[in-house]
């Protein structure tokens, strides 16, 4: 089969496949934090108590459905990538947090975990050749930061 030895030529192509299927996944995940309004915001946001803030709960529950939404079509795209992929990190580490000291034991965190170790691995990874920041930002110097 000329996939098997194609020495890692489809590499850009199988990112982009991860890319779009994470980042859809996300998105769906997302969206019910993102327009669950305040109460919700705030049930999410108390988790950031965890890691000793328990100030403007509204706000980090926002911004968990907000980094699950925008980071994944972010991350479809390939746009601000390195940005989306650090936000979507520290949501999967707090989810994964709270699922451990809730006693949920290794099914319940494990989910958070793998997803916080997938942004994280993607983060060194970039997005690839078929993204927004290679298209618009062609030189290495320019796409530093994304």
């Amino acid at each position: 089969m000329a996939l098997l030895r194609s020495r890692y030529k489809y590499k850009d192509f199988g990112l982009l496949i991860l890319r779009l299927g994470i980042g859809w996944m996300f998105i769906l995940h997302g969206w019910p934090k993102l327009t669950g309004g305040s109460e919700t915001w705030v049930q999410i946001g108390s988790n950031m108590k965890l890691l000793g803030i328990d100030f403007m709960p509204v706000f980090w529950g926002f911004m968990a459905g907000f980094a699950e939404v925008v980071g994944g079509a972010l991350i479809m795209l390939g746009f601000f990538y390195r940005i989306s992929c650090a936000l979507l990190v520290v949501t999967m580490f707090v989810a994964a947090l709270r699922h451990m000291t809730a006693g949920d034991g290794f099914i319940g965190y494990s989910h958070a975990l793998e997803a916080a170790i997938l942004f994280f691995s993607l983060l060194f990874i970039g997005p690839g050749k078929y993204s927004l920041d290679k298209a618009i930002f062609p030189n290495k110097k320019d796409r530093r930061l994304y």
